[in-house]
C-alpha cells in the first residue's frame, strides 16, 4: 500500500494527523496548479482550502485503484471549473491578445544577497514567461501547467481532466507552441 493511501487510511480511521501529513504534501504543488492555472495567487491559497477541504469530506468516496495525486488534482480541477462557470469566461481566439490579469502578482521572498547577474537574467526570463503564460487560452494554459510545473504524466492529466491522452498531448503541444511564440516576439 502506497504512503498516500496509508494516510488515507489511517485519516478515514479518525486520525487527523495523517490528513495534515497529506496536506503538507500536497499544498504547495495545488496552490501551484491552481495560482498559475487562474492567473491570481491569493484566490489560489484559498481555492487550495477548500480544494482540501472537499477532499477531507470525501476521503471516504477514494478509490484505493487510482492514485490519490490523481484524485486530488481532479477535485482541483473541478474547483477551477466551478469557479470559470461562475465568473463565465469568455473564450476568444488564441490569436487575439488577452489582457494582463491584474490581480495576479506571484509571492516575492526577499534576499539578503546580492543579484548576481545570472539570477538577474533567470528572473527577467520568469517574468518574460509569466506574462507569456497570461497569453495563453485558459484550458491550454492549464495542461501546459499541469505537464510542465506540476511533472503530472501525460496519463495523469486525462485522468484528472476526463480527456483522451492523444488530446492532452496535442492540447501540451499547443501551449508550448503559442508560448514559444509570445516568447520570440518578446526577446
Amino acid at each position: 500500500m502506497s504512503e498516500d493511501k496509508l494516510l488515507v487510511k489511517k485519516t478515514i480511521e479518525g486520525d487527523d494527523k495523517s490528513f495534515e501529513m497529506i496536506v503538507k504534501k500536497y499544498e504547495n504543488p495545488i496552490i501551484n496548479y491552481i495560482g498559475q492555472t487562474i492567473r491570481n495567487y491569493n484566490l489560489a491559497l484559498e481555492f487550495t482550502q477548500e480544494v482540501f477541504l472537499k477532499a477531507y469530506k470525501a476521503l471516504h468516496t477514494f478509490n484505493p485503484k487510482y492514485t490519490f495525486k490523481t484524485w486530488l488534482f481532479k477535485i482541483a480541477s473541478n474547483h477551477i471549473i466551478d469557479h470559470w462557470r461562475k465568473k463565465k469566461i469568455e473564450y476568444i481566439s488564441i490569436d487575439h491578445p488577452i489582457k494582463e490579469n491584474e490581480n495576479f502578482s506571484p509571492p516575492q521572498i526577499e534576499s539578503n544577497e546580492m543579484v548576481a547577474p545570472k539570477q538577474l537574467e533567470l528572473r527577467e526570463l520568469g517574468i518574460k514567461i509569466e506574462k507569456a503564460l497570461d497569453l495563453l487560452p485558459p484550458r491550454l494554459r492549464e495542461l501546459f501547467v499541469c505537464r510542465h510545473m506540476n511533472d503530472l504524466s501525460y496519463q495523469e492529466i486525462a485522468e484528472i481532466k476526463n480527456l483522451p491522452v492523444g488530446t492532452v498531448k496535442n492540447r501540451v503541444f499547443q501551449a508550448k507552441e503559442l508560448l514559444r511564440t509570445h516568447l520570440e516576439e518578446k526577446l
